[in-house]
């Protein structure tokens, strides 16, 4: 598997963790459980991404921007987690806050996987993109262990 492979069955999985999580209802387990769950694949995902994803392409002039701009969005992204960790869950604004995120994970790897692996597979060649998979798969053991 590539880089773009294995970062799209990450998508494929918090795709579905927020689509379950938008069903749940109020301070309930399953809210709880699935909240914990979203929070760990998120962040590591984030930190695995960075790391073996977009440190590479910032050494591309060609990539650099979109690299940086999609590092500025997992900042927000961790900014609206902390913000619906601060909230209470049983609350209308929790819900308000989460369909927020929703919305910006949803639009972060939709641009991700229509834009960005479009420019990455430019400046990447086969053997970096194969390197880097294996490399984000191992990081991202690592950050889910260290997170759980």
């Amino acid at each position: 598997m590539n880089i773009f492979e294995e970062i799209r069955e990450d998508h494929k999985t918090q795709r579905s963790l927020l689509n379950t999580l938008l069903r749940t209802e109020g301070d309930s387990n399953d809210r709880r459980s699935v909240w914990e769950k979203l929070k760990v694949e998120l962040m590591a995902h984030e930190m695995a991404e960075e790391k073996n994803f977009y440190n590479p392409m910032i050494e591309h002039d060609k990539s650099q921007e979109h690299a940086r701009h999609s590092i500025a969005e997992h900042h927000e992204i961790d900014e609206m987690i902390k913000k619906l960790d601060d909230t209470e869950m049983s609350s209308s604004a929790w819900l308000t806050h989460f369909k927020s995120l929703r919305e910006l994970v949803f639009h972060h790897l939709e641009e991700e996987e229509h834009e960005i692996f479009k420019v990455a597979g430019q400046v990447l060649n086969e053997t970096e993109k194969e390197r880097l998979a294996k490399d984000y798969r191992a990081s991202m053991k690592r950050q889910a262990e260290k997170l759980n």
